[in-house]
Formats: C-alpha cells, structure tokens, sequence
C-alpha cells in the first residue's frame, strides 16, 4: 500500500510533469467550471470529517488516538497534503480538456423541452440545404390547428407566418418567416430535436414565469422520429442560435432570431 508520504512525492512528480497551456484555453475554463456548477451543492462542499466507507462501500473502522500520540499526519502537513492533491487535480482537469479525449471526458448531455443538447462533443456537422421532416407538408395557420393535439402560439411581433408545415403525423408545426424559423410539439416525453453544440455551454434565459435556453453559436440539429414509426433519423444539418423554451406541455424551438435580445422579444410576444 502507498505511504502517505509516498503519494505527496508522486503527485508532486505528477505536477512537475504536466505540460498545461497557459493560460488554459478559454473554452476549457467554461468547459470546467460549467461542470463544477452542475455538481450539486453537496459534493461541491463537502461536509466536514472522515469518511464512514472505504472505497468499493465497505465500512471505515475508525482510529482512536490519544492525545499527542504518534502515528497520524500533523495538522500543517495534512492541509499542505490537501492543497497539493488539489492542485494536481485542477492541472490534470486542465490538461485533459486541452485533448480529444479529455474534451470527450466531460461531455454533457441535457434534456430540455423535448430537445437533448450534446455539450464537449465534435460540434456542428456540415450539410447542404435542410432535409423536410418526416411527412412534411404545407397547411394554412386554421389546418394546422385542426391537425395537431396541442395549442400553436404566434408571435405577435413577426405577423402571420409566410409559410406553416405538419409533420410526423401532426407531432411538429413549423412556422417560417424570411428572418425566423419556429418549431412547436410535443414537449413532454421524447427527445424530438437532438443538438451538437462543440464547447458551446447554452445560457440559461427566463420568459415570464418559464425557463428557456439560449444556444448562441451554430451547432448541428437532427431530428427524432416519433418512436415506433419506422422513420430513420434526419440527416444532421447546421443550426444557426437558437431559443428554446417550453409553455405548458408544448416545446418550442426559435431559430434565426440573430441575438437574444430579439428572440427573447419575438418569444415574450408568442400567443
């Protein structure tokens, strides 16, 4: 078993030997707090004292020392200990989210009003023109509402949309406009869009009393079938920053509103 002596030299031979950017790349610094934040704030702050379980879950047998007594690590040496272990810990984090594999280590994935975001992945794929939903075809504002099983908001600031699509069986209307894309569905239980966002974190955005995410760089979009139907998924095509928030059981998804103040301006403005 390694001394704790033993351990100190080897983590500080460690930190001699890491090879960091300085400073780290700026996306990595995202990368990593933007997970330390995720953590909850139990394991962020730990409380203090000794653990009760060894490794693997079996129990800790405490130690009972006298007072003065020999044989455990004194006070000074225990922080120094700590700080070390620390520190090794924040370099090694740094150094693997300079890599490949590292930016793959803490990959994230989200759900949100039917949409799942994959964070620390390859990012946007490219692709020609968008490929139509499956069963995609064009209806009037009235024939859509007749179609699908849940309410169809309208922003107030763009007008009526200039173009109105169903698809999959009434899953999914879209409402286009020559400066916005809209998507409403079915928010509640399936994954229907599916986002790469590369090293982009999404901004966590409020409208009135419903949270919504704000995705401000280009990122590649798929879309999801509904389960059971036999339809394959749609091929990846590049997204340009997109809002997306949900309102009651429906998830909606703004693409091509530019920056967030717009988007938040035409989705305050949905009725």
């Amino acid at each position: 078993m390694t001394s704790p002596d033993d351990l100190e030299a080897q983590l500080l031979a460690l930190g001699e030997d890491l090879d960091i950017p300085a400073p780290p790349p700026a996306e990595v610094v995202r990368a990593v707090r933007a997970r330390l934040d995720s953590l909850p704030a139990a394991d962020r702050h730990p409380a203090p004292g000794p653990s009760t379980r060894r490794p693997g879950g079996l129990p800790r047998v405490p130690v009972r020392r006298a007072s003065g007594e020999p044989g455990g690590p004194r006070p000074a040496v225990r922080l120094r200990r700590r700080a070390i272990v620390s520190a090794v810990a924040v370099l090694v984090a740094l150094l693997l989210g300079g890599t490949p594999v590292g930016r793959a280590a803490v990959m994230e994935v989200l759900r949100f009003a039917g949409v799942e975001l994959e964070i620390g992945g390859p990012g946007p794929l490219p692709s020609g023109l968008p490929e139509p939903l499956p069963g995609e075809h064009r209806v009037t504002l009235e024939q859509a509402r007749r179609q699908v099983a849940f309410p169809i908001s309208v922003p107030a600031v763009l007008g009526d949309p200039r173009d109105v699509r169903v698809s999959d069986g009434g899953r999914v209307v879209s409402l286009l406009w020559p400066e916005a894309r809209l998507d409403e569905y079915d928010g509640r239980l399936q994954v229907v869009f599916r986002k790469e966002l590369g090293m982009n974190w999404p901004e966590e955005v409020v409208l009135g009393t419903s949270p919504g995410w704000w995705i401000p760089a280009r990122h590649g979009l798929s879309y999801l079938p509904r389960a059971g139907g036999g339809e394959l998924p749609v091929r990846p095509r590049t997204a340009a920053p997109t809002l997306i928030w949900q309102r009651g059981q429906v998830g909606l998804r703004l693409e091509g509103a530019g920056d967030l103040q717009r988007a938040l301006e035409i989705a305050g403005s949905a009725r």
